[in-house]
């Protein structure tokens, strides 16, 4: 699309911002860390273990500042932005550590401030803020809608819905959909059930059984206070992705509605939270789309291909920092590690390289700095070696949840079990392409392979003395020493 006077005055907005930035960080040296993910992908349990391991003591031997001992202290400040919500750190760490469950998922942005004290290398003292921004993974997909009209996003969520596993889960709204004339006079309760019909489209393809990751509008799926407004009640139609919409039809109503959601919902959080970013983790939970297979793989490798083109991202230099902040540094993490054995976690990290491969090969090229990492913030699981007739096989231990079962067996979610996840392939193309489908804790045939890997509940910890226990975890350390470790020499 043309560039507008909409987007000059987005971009002169958001210079001034910049500047604003700027002059406050000059004196109080700052990191904006964006921490985003898809459904289920661990953000809030993520930050909630960096926050505990930099303030209580974790043990973090990858992190060089903190293993060195040149961080004297790590201390939570104020919340900075009077109108985003703090960060709800407490409360999720309570119910890790004393109700040893997982916190709630994020359905909306929140932040924390946290104060690094350290010593410099050259042993000056100094003190670093990192100001960590937490918000669905869910709303960064929403960003290209920015550059594209309402008949381009119609046509490519069309043919998105017409491919498998897809087409199944949107029959009912396809349905409806068969009904409906784009030059039609403006219907409103055609509207409604064609939005409504298209919302559970993409939630059914959000189940865990399809795992699909490619689902804006993301709003649709998390409305808050915007459920039921008219920025949030339009769907696609079959309309020229080149036509002009009549005055007074259905098209111009869906239309309007589009543009709505873009200038209520999009741009605002571009431009006060998304644009202001300086480094960036992504979670994925890669698990879940072995679970469901190669269609939800290929769909989480265009959801992470498509986040990454969402960031302006490239070397940082002054004149950038002045005018227009860049994004010089993004990870992308394969979240709950601890689900395998360690001789997997390589081979897990693989397969999320391989999925965001030609993304990142664009991104480099602009002199921003990319990794992939599999981890996991808070481990649920041990290791130990099961024996299996005359082998031994490499397995973990943990508590599954209530309600989990396995072979036939239903777990109470007091008892703990020892589990064969099985090994990942040494060829992640084998994942993408199905030749060798990860059968999981299946021992069938691959057409009747149970690939679900067992929920765990977070570990039972002993409280050392009066504080809180530390958080095992696995690859924490190295997730910061890539995002923060080079702004503490």
């Amino acid at each position: 699309m043309a560039f507008s006077f909409q987007d000059m005055v987005e971009e002169a907005r958001l210079s001034a911002r910049a500047l604003m930035d700027y002059g406050e960080h000059f004196f109080n040296p700052t990191v904006r860390l964006g921490v985003t993910g898809l459904s289920r992908a661990g953000k809030t349990v993520f930050i909630t273990a960096l926050i505990h391991g930099l303030t209580r003591g974790g043990r973090f031997p990858v992190f060089e500042a903190y293993a060195s001992g040149r961080i004297a202290r790590a201390h939570l400040a104020p919340q900075p932005d009077d109108a985003v919500p703090r960060f709800a750190y407490e409360n999720h760490l309570r119910a890790l550590i004393e109700e040893r469950r997982w916190p709630n998922s994020t359905v909306d942005i929140s932040e924390l401030r946290l104060v690094i004290d350290y010593q410099r290398q050259n042993g000056a003292d100094r003190n670093l803020t990192l100001d960590i921004v937490d918000y669905p993974g869910e709303w960064l997909l929403d960003l290209p809608l920015l550059q594209k009209s309402y008949e381009q996003w119609s046509a490519e969520s069309l043919a998105l819905s017409r491919e498998a596993p897809r087409a199944h889960l949107a029959t009912e709204w396809h349905a409806h959909l068969s009904t409906l004339k784009g030059e039609a006079r403006e219907d409103e309760q055609a509207t409604l059930t064609a939005a409504k019909l298209f919302t559970g489209y993409l939630r059914a393809c959000r189940d865990e059984r399809f795992a699909m990751s490619l689902l804006p509008p993301g709003r649709f799926l998390m409305p808050g206070s915007l459920a039921d407004t008219p920025a949030l009640t339009f769907a696609p139609l079959e309309v020229p992705a080149d036509g002009q919409a009549p005055v007074g039809s259905l098209w111009a109503m869906m239309v309007r509605r589009f543009e709505a959601y873009k200038d209520v919902v999009v741009r605002p959080f571009f431009r006060e939270h998304f644009a202001r970013l300086d480094r960036q983790i992504v979670l994925a939970d890669a698990l879940a789309a072995f679970n469901s297979g190669p269609e939800a793989l290929h769909d989480l490798e265009a959801a992470l291909a498509g986040i990454l083109d969402c960031f302006r991202i490239g070397r940082s230099t002054f004149l950038s920092s002045l005018f227009r902040p860049r994004i010089d540094r993004i990870l992308f993490a394969a979240t709950k590690a601890d689900h395998l054995h360690h001789s997997s976690h390589d081979r897990l990290e693989a397969v999320l390289r391989r999925a965001v491969a030609r993304a990142a090969t664009r991104a480099e090229s602009t002199g921003a700095e990319i990794d992939v990492v599999a981890l996991a913030a808070v481990r649920a699981t041990r290791e130990a070696q099961v024996a299996h007739g005359r082998d031994r096989l490499p397995s973990i231990l943990g508590t599954p949840t209530a309600g989990e079962s396995a072979g036939g067996e239903f777990f109470d979610g007091n008892t703990e079990v020892a589990t064969f996840p099985g090994d990942l392939p040494a060829d992640p193309e084998a994942l993408f392409n199905g030749t060798d489908a990860y059968r999981g804790l299946s021992t069938g045939a691959a057409e009747k392979s149970d690939f679900r890997f067992l929920r765990f509940r977070p570990p039972k910890l002993e409280r050392e003395r009066t504080e809180e226990p530390a958080l095992p975890h696995i690859r924490l350390d190295r997730a910061l020493q890539f995002l923060i470790g080079d702004k503490l020499q």
